[in-house]
């Protein structure tokens, strides 16, 4: 019973497949080869946005502090959510990468308001030399504690960054999960929306590693050219990193496993919803949801061999109701039965 990660599961066949099928042969290194030109059309395409810069990397932390250290100057904040993943779990990555622009947190909750972002927005560049600069905007789609921005509320929290002359990033690594959510094309959701730049993840959707970082500008190309051969993410063997792109995107695959996943943690979510003692921190909408629990279902569970994340309290303590917060994730190829299991244990 795998909760942990939607990044503890296996990679999809398809996406070995093509990895493999790149494997024959020579190619010119360094994107320069035939895979990437193709993947670069296509996520073009599907993005509705013929002259998008597209370039890949291997993780989403790299996708992410470098797409923000191109749209971000050294002395500039860098608005988030205090549970972004920029903020949380990657280690100053976007405060190395970007030469050391701030991270200015928004509101309280996992989903920015327009109104907490145009407050935040303005309080800075209040102190003239002295104090940080009004840098980008990076919101998580979907977010970090499984919430899903409608594409009005992302149109909102672009028009308010752009009021300011300051760019919109989406840190996308579960992209496709959000997308089917929201039964929205890829451009509704992004540029159409006034998205500037996308991290578009795969790596938790069924590839063993590989992100995009997609710019509906592209006069930032060549800087982030420069800035992912400096930081070490330009891949020699860079066939690999599109093959797999390509095997993700091919034939839909993308939107299938994350309509898999989605819909393994709504089929989890009903198990739970009517037992006693849960209690939901808010409906899930993609693969990914938070759930209270009494600390009895919790020591069941987890003596019953289920994997996943206690956020919130610990499971040794004398009282058996006192709940605890768990973090469950369900990933594309999660088997109905371990789904089924794992409520019959809750319920006991």
């Amino acid at each position: 019973m795998q909760f942990a990660s939607d990044n503890a599961g296996p990679a999809h066949p398809a996406v070995l497949e093509a990895m493999t099928a790149a494997n024959d042969g020579y190619a010119s290194p360094y994107g320069a080869d035939e895979v990437t030109a193709r993947v670069t059309a296509r996520l073009r395409e599907i993005f509705e946005a013929p002259e998008a810069a597209v370039h890949l990397v291997a993780t989403g932390t790299a996708a992410n502090a470098l797409a923000l250290a191109t749209l971000a100057q050294p002395w500039q904040a860098i608005f988030c959510t205090p549970v972004a993943h920029v903020q949380e779990d990657e280690c100053n990555a976007p405060e190395f990468y970007s030469g050391g622009a701030k991270l200015a947190l928004v509101g309280e909750s996992d989903r920015m308001q327009a109104d907490d972002l145009r407050a935040a927005i303005a309080a800075e560049e209040s102190r003239g030399v002295h104090g940080p600069q009004r840098g980008p905007v990076s919101i998580t789609q979907a977010t970090e504690r499984g919430g899903v921005y409608s594409v009005d509320e992302i149109a909102a929290l672009a028009g308010v960054a752009h009021d300011y002359g300051l760019k919109l990033h989406l840190d996308g690594a579960r992209f496709a999960n959000a997308l089917v959510a929201l039964n929205a094309r890829p451009a509704e959701m992004t540029w159409k929306a006034g998205v500037d730049a996308v991290s578009f993840g795969a790596s938790k959707n069924g590839c063993p590693g590989v992100e995009a970082v997609i710019l509906f500008d592209p006069s930032a190309a060549w800087e982030f050219e420069l800035r992912r051969k400096r930081g070490g993410h330009l891949f020699s063997k860079h066939r690999y990193l599109a093959a797999q792109m390509e095997g993700y995107l091919a034939d839909g695959l993308w939107l299938e496993s994350a309509r898999r996943a989605n819909a393994a943690c709504a089929r989890l979510a009903d198990g739970l919803r009517d037992l006693p003692g849960v209690e939901f921190l808010q409906e899930p909408r993609a693969n990914m949801l938070f759930a209270r629990m009494p600390r009895a279902m919790h020591r069941r569970l987890h003596e019953a061999g289920a994997r996943y994340y206690v956020w919130e309290g610990t499971l040794e303590g004398d009282d058996p109701d006192e709940p605890l917060t768990a973090r469950l994730v369900c990933d594309w190829a999660l088997p109905e039965a371990e789904i089924d299991r794992f409520t019959e244990v809750a319920r006991g």
